[in-house]
């Protein structure tokens, strides 16, 4: 698949400024005597960028079909190349055993319908400032004022800088106990390249760009207050 994904890099992108480059470039993937553009008559250009192994349907010991999945303009689609293994006994080695053919890519899934989860808006008003305080300092990187909005035990590692907290824009907390599995809509402030991003400011180039992410957490009440115990990237948000 590795090697499909390769060739797909090559076999992609033409053009006629390129074409010789292209051909000597192919031969690294190509059995001898093949077209050495590969059906390519030198005219048009195409560029792929995106290119990742998708797919594999071996037909024996030595031959398989590998689909590459590639982004060329608005559309993804995909590269089914033909592959040629030589085995162990002759060198581990592969080869483009035919000429490859472009397919469209399967539609997005139709994503079903997820009923809400039963909420607790006291928690949530309680953990709103919580996590507001938190994710400022997740992003800053500041370790010790991070660490009290930490569980008590946890150490969690942070941005350094990299983005600016600007919004926690919603949480859903479900009913629960003392130890929830809570999400967190975040709004991160991005830098624009020139300066760290201003959220307050009202000059779009100070601000730079926003970025809106969802983050599921454990959350742990000990005392009258809630602390974070662990973070990671957000599922599906019910509704």
């Amino acid at each position: 698949m590795a090697f499909a994904a390769q060739f797909a890099g090559v076999y992609l992108n033409f053009s006629p400024e390129d074409a010789a480059s292209r051909s000597n470039k192919l031969a690294a993937f190509l059995a001898e005597g093949m077209d050495p553009q590969m059906g390519w008559d030198g005219y048009g250009k195409l560029a792929a960028v995106a290119i990742q192994p998708y797919d594999i349907e071996p037909s024996d010991a030595h031959n398989a079909v590998v689909s590459v999945a590639f982004q060329s303009g608005p559309r993804r689609m995909l590269l089914s190349v033909p592959i040629y293994y030589s085995g162990d006994d002759a060198g581990r080695r592969f080869v483009v055993a035919g000429r490859p053919a472009i397919l469209p890519a399967p539609a997005p899934a139709d994503l079903p319908q997820v009923a809400p989860p039963e909420t607790d808006d006291a928690a949530a008003a309680e953990l709103k400032p919580q996590l507001e305080g938190f994710f400022k300092e997740y992003a800053s990187g500041d370790a010790n004022a991070l660490q009290r909005y930490v569980a008590a035990g946890k150490s969690l590692p942070s941005f350094g800088g990299a983005f600016t907290f600007s919004q926690l824009k919603e949480i859903v907390v479900p009913v629960g106990g003392a130890t929830r599995e809570i999400q967190a809509v975040v709004v991160w402030a991005v830098n624009n390249g020139d300066a760290p991003p201003t959220p307050n400011a009202t000059d779009p180039a100070a601000v730079g760009g926003t970025l809106e992410q969802v983050y599921r957490l454990t959350v742990e009440k000990q005392g009258d207050k809630w602390f974070v115990a662990d973070i990671r990237g957000g599922g599906r948000v019910a509704g």
